[in-house]
C-alpha cells in the first residue's frame, strides 16, 4: 500500500517521456529517404440529394468544380444542400512505387475515396466524423485523380489538416501516430484508477468514498480519452459503435463522481447547492444511461431520448456544471483553505479550457474538434491526487502523534500502578517499623544516663543511625500517604525565604552560591511544609552536584495562569538514561543515597496538582521546572 504513490509517480514519469518523444522519430534512415510533398490545391463540389458515393455521380462533363486550396480545409454540411461534399485532387509525380498519400483528418461520417475509377478506400461511422486516410501509391500513379466523397448529415465535411505524398514508411509512421499519444495519456489515466482502485480494501472506511471517487473519475476521464482518438477509429473502425457507447457511459458515470469529490473537499456550500447538484447529476445520469442503453439494445431504432439527454442537452449540462464548481471552489479557495486552493488551480485550468471549447464548439455548430480538454485533465487530476495525498499523510501525522501519546499514557500508566504497589507495601511496612524503631531508641537513650563516656559514644551513634531509619519511614509514608492535613495560600517568596535560610549555610559549606529572583506577588494552595521539602529535596540534590564551586539559580514567574519556579545548577549534570529514571524508587547517583528524596518529590508535586520536569547535560548542568496553578483570591 505505501508503494502505491510511488508506482503512480513512476507511471506518470514514464507517460511524460513518451509524449516527450519526437513524434517524427522512426528509425535511423529515416532521414535518408525523400521528404513527404504537401498538397496545398483541390477542386470541390457539393454532393447532390441523392449522391451515395459512386464514382459515376461526378464523372459527367457539366459536373462544375470550385477551386480550392489549402486556407480553408473545414466546410460544413449546413452549408451543402444534400449534407455531402466531393472534392477532387490530382496526384503529383512519384518517383518510387513503395509510395503513399496521407490524409490527416477528413471529415464526414461516411467516406469514400477513389484513384482514378477504382473504390481504394470506404469507411462508415454514425456518430464520428474524424478520419486518417492512408493510400499506397506508385509512379504508375502519377498524374491520376483521387477523388474523396465525405457524407454527414449535420457537422464538418471535407478535407482537415494536411496532405501529404511521399514514401510508404516516412508517412506509414505518422499514421500509426495520430491519436496514439491520446491512448497512451487515456490508458495512464485508467491504469492509475485501476491500481489505485484495487487499494481500496485495505483502506477500511478511511477515505473510502473520496478514494472510490477519485478512481472513478480519473477512469472515466482515461476512458473518454480513448475512446474520443482517432487512433480507434483509424485501425479499429469496426467497434465504432462500442467507442460511443463507452464515452458517453464514462461520461455519465464520472460527472456524479466529481460533484461528489468536490462536496466531500469544499462541503455542501450555500443553501446546501453542491450537495442538490450532486443529487441531481447522479439522476441526470441514471435516466441518461438507462436511455443510452435502450438506445444501443435497440439498434438506435428509439434514440429520441438518448439523442435529447446525450447529444443535445449535455454540453450544456457539462457548461453550467463546470461553472458552478469553479465558482465554489474560488469562493473556498478565498477562504485559505489549501485543499480548495489546490483544487482551484487544477479544476480552473481543465475547467476554463474546457468551457472555452464547448463554447467554441456550439459557436462553431459542432464543426470544431476538441483538443486542449484531455490535456488540461492532467493537472486537474494531479491537483485530485494532491489533495488526497495531502489527507492521507494529515491522517498519518495525527496517528503518529496519536501513538505518541498513548505511549507516554502507557507509561504514566505502568508508572502509577508501580508507585501504587509501592505505596500500600510502603505504608504497610513504615507502621510495622517504626514502633519498634521508637521503643528501641527510647531505651538507648536511658542507657546514655548509666554507661560510661566510652559506651556514649556508641549509643549516639546508634541514636543517630534510629534517626536516620526513622527519615527514611517518613519519607515512605509521605510517598504513600502525600495527602496535606492542611492546605492554605502560599506565597511563594516567603516560602523560599524560609527555604534559602536553611540551604545557603550548606552551600556556602560546600563552595556553592544561591541566588534567587520570585516576585512577591506569586500565590498557590498547598502544605507549606510538604512544599518546602519538595523544594529542598531539589536544591539539595543541585548543590551536592555541584562539586565545589558552583551557581544555583532559583527564579519564579506566573504564564498564562500557571506558576512556574526553575532551578538551575551547573554541576556534574546527568546523561539521558540517569534522565529518564530520575523519580524511580531507590534510583540515585549518591553513593549513599536510597532514591526516595526525589521519588518523594514527585509524589508531592504531584499531590498538589503540579507538574515537574528535568533538563539536564552531563558536565554542564541540571534544570528543575515546577509548574503550579496560580491561586487567585
Amino acid at each position: 500500500m505505501k508503494n502505491v504513490p510511488k508506482a503512480i509517480i513512476i507511471l506518470w514519469i514514464s507517460m511524460l517521456n513518451i509524449l516527450c518523444l519526437p513524434h517524427d522519430f522512426v528509425s535511423a534512415t529515416a532521414g535518408e529517404v525523400d521528404k513527404p510533398v504537401s498538397i496545398t490545391g483541390w477542386e470541390v463540389k457539393w454532393g447532390n440529394v441523392h449522391d451515395q458515393g459512386f464514382i459515376s455521380e461526378v464523372q459527367g462533363s457539366e459536373e462544375i468544380w470550385e477551386k480550392q486550396g489549402a486556407e480553408k480545409l473545414e466546410y460544413s454540411s449546413e452549408e451543402a444542400p444534400s449534407g455531402s461534399m466531393w472534392t477532387r485532387l490530382t496526384i503529383p509525380k512519384i518517383n518510387e512505387d513503395s509510395s503513399a498519400i496521407r490524409f490527416e483528418n477528413i471529415k464526414g461520417n461516411h467516406i469514400v475515396i477513389y484513384l482514378d475509377d477504382r473504390r481504394v478506400y470506404e469507411n462508415y461511422h454514425y456518430n464520428y466524423d474524424n478520419n486518417a486516410v492512408l493510400l499506397p501509391l506508385s509512379s504508375e500513379n502519377s498524374g491520376s485523380k483521387l477523388y474523396v466523397w465525405s457524407e454527414n448529415e449535420k457537422g464538418r465535411l471535407g478535407i482537415y489538416g494536411t496532405v501529404q505524398v511521399g514514401p510508404y514508411a516516412t508517412l506509414q509512421e505518422k499514421y500509426i501516430h495520430n491519436g496514439l499519444l491520446d491512448v497512451i495519456l487515456g490508458a495512464t489515466f485508467v491504469f492509475t484508477a485501476l491500481t489505485m482502485l484495487s487499494c481500496t480494501f485495505f483502506l477500511g472506511k478511511f477515505h473510502t468514498g473520496l478514494w472510490i471517487s477519485l478512481c472513478i473519475v480519473m477512469g472515466s476521464i482515461g476512458t473518454m480519452i480513448i475512446t474520443y482518438s482517432q487512433f480507434l477509429y483509424t485501425f479499429y473502425q469496426v467497434y465504432g459503435n462500442l467507442y460511443s457507447v463507452l464515452f458517453d457511459l464514462a461520461m455519465l458515470m464520472g460527472m456524479p463522481a466529481l460533484c461528489y469529490f468536490f462536496e466531500q473537499i469544499i462541503g455542501p456550500g450555500r443553501y446546501g447547492i453542491f450537495t442538490k447538484l450532486r443529487k441531481f447529476q447522479f439522476i441526470y445520469s441514471i435516466v441518461a444511461v438507462a436511455a443510452l442503453m435502450i438506445d444501443f439494445i435497440s439498434g438506435g431504432q428509439w434514440d429520441m431520448l438518448y439523442s435529447l439527454l446525450v447529444q443535445n442537452v449535455i454540453g450544456f449540462v457539462l457548461v453550467i456544471l463546470l461553472s458552478i464548481l469553479m465558482i465554489g471552489t474560488i469562493s473556498k479557495a478565498l477562504q485559505r483553505s489549501r485543499e480548495a486552493l489546490l483544487l482551484a488551480t487544477g479544476f480552473g485550468t481543465f475547467a476554463l479550457i474546457s468551457v472555452a471549447e464547448l463554447l467554441w464548439y456550439y459557436q462553431r455548430n459542432g464543426t470544431y474538434h476538441l483538443i486542449w480538454w484531455k490535456w488540461s485533465m492532467v493537472a486537474f487530476i494531479i491537483s485530485l491526487i494532491a489533495i488526497l495525498g495531502s489527507r492521507f499523510a494529515e491522517k498519518h501525522t495525527k496517528v503518529l502523534e496519536y501513538s505518541k501519546e498513548l505511549e507516554l499514557f502507557n507509561n504514566e500508566l505502568q508508572r502509577s500502578e508501580k508507585m501504587e504497589i509501592i505505596s500500600e507495601l510502603a505504608a504497610s511496612v513504615a507502621h510495622e517499623v517504626r514502633n519498634p524503631l521508637q521503643v528501641t531508641r527510647g531505651f538507648l537513650q536511658l542507657m546514655t544516663e548509666q554507661e560510661d563516656n566510652k559506651n556514649k559514644g556508641y549509643v549516639r551513634i546508634a541514636l543517630e543511625e534510629l534517626d536516620r531509619a526513622s527519615g527514611i519511614i517518613t519519607d515512605f509514608l509521605t510517598f504513600a500517604k502525600p495527602e496535606f492535613d492542611h492546605i492554605v495560600s502560599l506565597n511563594i517568596a516567603d516560602e523560599f525565604d524560609h527555604i534559602e535560610g536553611i540551604l545557603v549555610p550548606m552551600a556556602n559549606l560546600e563552595g556553592g552560591k544561591i541566588t534567587t529572583d520570585i516576585p512577591p506577588n506569586l500565590w498557590i494552595r498547598g502544605n507549606s511544609s510538604k512544599f518546602k521539602q519538595a523544594f529542598i529535596n531539589i536544591i539539595k540534590n543541585s548543590i551536592e552536584a555541584l562539586q565545589g564551586e558552583g551557581q544555583i539559580d532559583i527564579w519564579a514567574y506566573a504564564q498564562d495562569g500557571i506558576i512556574k519556579v526553575h532551578v538551575r545548577d551547573n554541576g556534574e549534570g546527568m546523561d539521558e538514561e540517569a534522565l529518564v529514571r530520575l523519580g524511580e524508587p531507590y534510583f540515585s547517583n549518591k553513593i549513599k543515597g536510597t532514591g526516595l528524596g526525589m521519588m518523594v518529590t514527585f509524589r508531592i508535586v504531584e499531590a498538589m496538582h503540579g507538574q515537574i520536569s528535568f533538563t539536564s547535560t552531563k558536565g554542564v548542568g541540571t534544570e528543575a521546572v515546577v509548574s503550579f496553578a496560580a491561586f487567585v483570591e
